[in-house]
């Protein structure tokens, strides 16, 4: 997993709230699906086009991979070619880099468009 040093996850804003409290994180495609999906930067835009172009209550998790204490396996699950991580278990806070405002007016989101 070296050759990724970051990976990112967007987060609905009311699922970071543990974070606050120093807790691990989870979300509900750990429960129903059994892990977490992520993203590379170059999958980023892509990934916010698909799913979250729309919806406006995200936040970006910006993740360092050598902290995850869970397994990170790149796979997909949908039977294409391109690989997502995705981590089987929740997300350890010491691994989380920063959380950032990602709704759609957002710096952040506003430059992956650019």
């Amino acid at each position: 997993m070296s050759e990724i040093a970051r990976i990112f996850h967007i987060a609905q804003s009311a699922d970071i709230l543990p974070l606050d409290q120093g807790k691990d994180y989870r979300c509900a495609s750990l429960d129903t699906e059994g892990f977490i999906h992520c993203c590379d930067q170059r999958q980023l835009s892509g990934v916010v086009s698909r799913y979250y172009n729309e919806n406006d209550a995200v936040q970006l998790m910006i993740i360092e991979v050598d902290k995850i204490e869970a397994p990170l396996i790149l796979e997909n699950t949908v039977g294409g070619a391109e690989l997502f991580p995705h981590i089987y278990g929740p997300i350890n806070a010491s691994c989380i880099i920063d959380v950032v405002p990602f709704g759609i007016h957002s710096d952040e989101r506003m430059g992956l468009f650019e």
